[in-house]
């Protein structure tokens, strides 16, 4: 089987002491590609320096994330640093998407105007560069699903389009009908749908295959049997796993179809 970790931080500093062993678990394990989602500034050096060592297996995104926009008052210089990335990457990096981005009100409702600017801004520098985009959303879904309805429209009004994948998918199976009636949308699954009583289990029962990508977000969201311990990429095995279960797939159909669908996303030309 071959795997894709479609968003892995493994340049965190969770993996400082191990890192190299952790990309040889995760190597060992069929996990050919990890798509690494930038956050901010403070993110930048560690994800480019493993991207440049690992350029193999390690593709970059660039984005700001929404949490990172709070309490920020250097935000939209930190959002002028994405933009001038995307226009410039550094020597030998070549950006998969934009990402990670999106709205986040879990934390905080007081900086909900700046997160929905930033994200159109960076879902309209996509759809120019034609990447895909990776969304984090959390508490904000109603929010969500009525931009990309307008901004996927407004893509296409203009001769663009507006893609890529829902991060950490979190809804039912009626959200994921909705944001499938307004484009090209994958849905990031990952350790939460081995939860029990996962709500992401019962949509990813309705989903078709097709549509769904598989993810770790390591160092979090751990996936049993690991839980209550630091993710990493490795585990992403056991979201393949747990989705073939719950669609009476063998394993390797799973990882077929969702590497071919992330390859198709963000890593073909």
């Amino acid at each position: 089987m071959q795997l894709i970790d479609t968003h892995s931080h493994l340049y965190a500093e969770e993996f400082d002491a191990d890192r190299a062993e952790a990309i040889a678990r995760a190597r060992k394990g069929g996990v050919s590609t990890l798509l690494l989602p930038a956050i901010d500034s403070e993110s930048h050096e560690r994800m480019f320096s493993l991207s440049l060592a690992e350029p193999e297996m390690c593709r970059p995104m660039m984005g700001l994330h929404p949490t990172s926009i709070n309490d920020n008052p250097r935000w939209r210089e930190e959002l002028s640093e994405v933009e001038q990335y995307l226009n410039s990457p550094p020597q030998g990096i070549e950006f998969c998407a934009v990402g990670e981005i999106g709205l986040d009100y879990y934390w905080s409702q007081d900086f909900v105007a700046e997160q929905r600017e930033a994200f159109i801004t960076q879902c309209r520098w996509a759809a120019e560069r034609d990447l895909p985009v990776a969304i984090h959303t959390r508490a904000a879904w109603d929010d969500m699903c009525e931009i990309l309805e307008s901004e996927c429209e407004r893509a296409r009004r203009q001769g663009q389009r507006l893609r890529g994948v829902l991060h950490a998918y979190s809804e039912d199976a009626s959200t994921y009908r909705r944001l499938k009636e307004c484009g090209d949308w994958l849905f990031g699954i990952g350790g939460v749908v081995t939860y029990k009583k996962s709500i992401v289990a019962e949509a990813v029962a309705e989903m078709a295959l097709e549509d769904i990508i598989l993810e770790t977000d390591c160092p979090y969201l751990t996936p049993v049997p690991y839980r209550g311990r630091r993710n990493e990429s490795a585990y992403v095995g056991y979201v393949c796993q747990k989705i073939a279960q719950i669609k009476g797939l063998s394993d390797e159909e799973v990882a077929r179809v969702t590497t071919e669908s992330a390859r198709r996303m963000f890593l073909d030309k």
